[in-house]
């Protein structure tokens, strides 16, 4: 019987991954080069992921769950039901957090993204780490008592991922120091995204 998966030790390789992922794309990418990013002997990674398809699939699942496990932290802070205006704040929140302190992770996504129009294994990661991103996030709204649809909850989503790419690709509003997005340019996407553009 085989024993069971390190699991720390997967993680800091899917961790490895997505720092490679976002210093130097895809031409740079390498299970020597993921051993290396995660302080581990060489052939770590070959042991743990048979194929740099794999790799990149873990990867890929990598970022849903780190997702998953900072938007239970945010809304665990939020006491009682919220409305409109605080769904406005945690979107917001999320995506300035997500600019600041995550940026390479996006980085990385965004190279795994376009990957994923050339290789079909890949995008059919991406396929099911979408729906479960959706299920979780109708799940988290209806914990806020918000009765958001989940074609709402898909639509958001989207608005979500481009408005994240501006910000982190500089592209969005003013820049504070050292070039990071402001608060204010990520509360105005995020009361676009939910209440749309007045007339």
């Amino acid at each position: 019987m085989a024993p069971p998966p390190n699991l720390a030790r997967r993680r800091a390789l899917t961790d490895g991954a997505l720092r490679v992922l976002a210093a130097t794309g895809l031409h740079g990418f390498s299970h020597r080069a993921v051993d290396t990013a995660a302080d581990l002997p060489a052939g770590t990674a070959a042991n743990y992921f048979g194929s740099r398809d794999a790799l990149l699939a873990a990867a890929a699942e990598r970022v849903l769950e780190l997702h998953e496990e900072d938007m239970a932290a945010a809304h665990g802070l939020v006491v009682g039901p919220v409305d409109r205006e605080g769904l406005i704040g945690l979107l917001a929140m999320s995506l300035e957090m997500s600019a600041k302190l995550h940026r390479d992770r996006y980085l990385a996504v965004y190279e795994l993204t376009l990957e994923s129009t050339r290789r079909p294994a890949l995008r059919a990661t991406f396929d099911a780490i979408r729906d479960a991103a959706i299920e979780f996030t109708c799940e988290q709204h209806r914990a806020l008592g918000l009765a958001t649809s989940r074609q709402d909850v898909e639509t958001l989503i989207t608005l979500y991922g481009g408005a994240l790419f501006t910000l982190i690709t500089g592209q969005a509003g003013e820049h504070g120091k050292d070039g990071e997005p402001d608060t204010a340019t990520c509360a105005a996407l995020a009361r676009t995204m939910v209440a749309g553009i007045s007339s």
